[in-house]
């Protein structure tokens, strides 16, 4: 399972929304097979729909892997 918060505090030098994005992608196309979010990213750079843009990063990544 991969948690959001997680990502975050493995990687503390992100330090934008586009980079959260390479590492969720990366974990993804890894294996991680399920993703929760359980904090909000706090980059000056978080969009309002912040859920549904990682959820679709993720999920693109796990489509490219079959």
């Amino acid at each position: 399972m991969l948690w959001l918060s997680e990502i975050m505090l493995e990687n503390f030098d992100l330090n934008t929304f586009e980079e959260l994005k390479v590492k969720i992608r990366e974990k993804a196309a890894s294996g991680e097979m399920f993703f929760r979010m359980d904090v909000k990213p706090t980059y000056p750079d978080t969009p309002d729909n912040w859920e549904d843009r990682l959820e679709a990063v993720f999920t693109s990544a796990l489509d490219q892997r079959v």
